[in-house]
């Protein structure tokens, strides 16, 4: 979807970041036990990436992770879907 549009912007020289993120330490993430980015880190990391013109915000660990595994495939990803023997 980001991709498609930044690919209809691009003509007017609108720039289109999508920021990824794992989980933030919002209300709505409250009954979450997991790591938990500070919003203030989330919203200065993304002003930084849009201000260096990146098409790709990570904006914490669990984000990067997830972006880093991305190249692997599905099973080593998600081993708990391959059914026991």
């Amino acid at each position: 979807m980001t991709d498609a549009l930044r690919l209809e912007l691009a003509s007017q020289n609108t720039q289109v970041s999508c920021v990824i993120i794992g989980a933030m330490d919002t209300d709505m993430t409250a009954g979450f036990a997991g790591p938990k980015a500070a919003p203030r880190d989330v919203v200065r990391t993304s002003l930084d990436g849009i201000e260096a013109g990146s098409f790709e915000i990570l904006a914490d660990d669990s984000a990067r992770r997830a972006k880093q595994s991305l190249g692997a495939a599905p099973e080593q990803r998600y081993p708990s879907l391959i059914p026991a023997s």
